[in-house]
């Protein structure tokens, strides 16, 4: 099979992360044809085709392709990538993210690709934006589900996001789970003793982390607010901020503003292969991010043994159950969260409970072969379809 992936960049995320290996998986289990296109990877998120991370993905860069609209350039993103489409020849245009979705899947159709299929890892219309935005992306949205054969959301909570908006009808999409590499966050624990000591962290100490970009809608503020109670009742829990981005500075500010310095830890940028050394300092996991998809943060910290408190948003709910893996609570609440990390700081085998249990039920169903096979399974199911209405 020839099958050609369109995403805007690739820093490091989790769309990233999940095309990264969707791309690898098909040359090496299945010996497919795979192309992947790309814009330029620039900001302080980091670039995750850096120091050979692409494995010997053939990767084609094309300028124009950004995530900011800009008429001109993306009407020659657009010609662009028929030029490449036209090239290649592939069986399967793939296309992720909002800019590369909406250009990719355009072009493709356009040049008559057998299956156009779009990954919605989440949605570009969210309720924190203008009325006018909204409807525009969700307009923008429609046209171009219009322009595919096929939709694949990361979670459940994707495809009922998308079909309220009207975007598609539910039976062009299948949920499959945004595949990763679980053996180092299953055998994490071993780089606790280490980490911690290197991290400064005492034996009394419990550490509640967040693995997330500092950009605007992860929800950090509320995490420092809830800190100023929890620290209040039990001065022996800690905060790892692991990510970087353009709100560290205002963080850093509102942290000495509350006098926390002592408990607040940021990490800087951290590649994907270092995130397990960093949760295996953690005792529980943050999730206060107001819109995702379905974090990857999420089973990755299950799959290492540890509970997650997370905001119930979008595709969280679907691996944070409350009594079994986690908390799952209201976006933007500061006095529930507060609560819930108290509870967990008291308590180790409530810790150890609720982190077993997301170990026991995530593990293999994230697995990025899994993944990989069930995406691939679809393509051929749509190209069998495709030849079959061929007269």
């Amino acid at each position: 099979m020839r099958i050609l992936h369109i995403i805007t960049r690739m820093i490091i995320g989790g769309a990233q992360e999940n095309t990264l290996f969707n791309c690898l998986d098909l040359i090496k289990e299945y010996q497919d044809d795979c192309l992947l296109v790309t814009g330029p990877t620039e900001g302080p998120e980091g670039k995750l085709l850096s120091q050979g991370r692409a494995g010997g993905l053939p990767v084609e860069v094309l300028r124009n392709l950004q995530r900011a609209i800009h008429p001109i350039r993306d009407i020659q993103a657009y010609y662009q990538l028929q030029t490449l489409i036209r090239n290649f020849r592939p069986d399967v245009v793939h296309t992720h993210s909002a800019k590369g979705g909406f250009l990719g899947r355009a072009a493709a159709w356009y040049a008559g690709v057998p299956v156009v299929i779009h990954s919605v890892h989440g949605a570009p219309f969210h309720p924190y934006q203008s009325g006018l935005a909204r409807r525009l992306f969700i307009l923008l949205e429609r046209w171009a589900a219009k322009r595919c054969h096929h939709l694949i959301s990361v979670a459940d909570a994707m495809t009922e996001l998308m079909v309220e908006a009207g975007v598609a009808p539910r039976e062009k999409f299948t949920t499959i789970y945004s595949g990763m590499d679980v053996e180092p966050f299953r055998g994490c624990e071993q780089f606790r003793p280490e980490a911690r000591q290197k991290l400064g962290y005492q034996q009394q100490h419990i550490v509640f982390g967040k693995i997330a970009r500092l950009f605007n809608l992860k929800g950090h503020e509320y995490l420092i607010e809830a800190a100023r109670e929890v620290i209040s009742d039990n001065p022996n829990c800690r905060f790892l901020l692991v990510g970087d981005g353009v709100l560290r500075e205002s963080l850093e500010a509102r942290i000495r503003q509350f006098e926390l310095q002592p408990y607040f830890q940021f990490t800087g940028l951290v590649t994907p292969e270092r995130i397990p050394y960093y949760l295996s300092a953690m005792d529980a996991l943050v999730h206060t991010s107001l819109r995702e998809g379905l974090a990857r943060t999420l089973p990755q910290a299950l799959i290492a043994g540890k509970p997650v408190v997370s905001y119930d948003i979008d595709g969280a709910r679907e691996v944070v159950i409350p009594g079994q893996t986690g908390y799952l609570l209201p976006a933007k609440s500061t006095r529930e969260l507060a609560v819930a990390l108290l509870e967990l700081a008291a308590s180790g085998e409530l810790r150890n409970r609720l982190g077993q249990g997301g170990a026991m039920r995530f593990t293999d169903q994230f697995r990025h072969q899994f993944m990989t096979g069930r995406i691939r399974d679809k393509y051929v199911q749509l190209l069998e379809q495709k030849a079959g209405r061929k007269p």
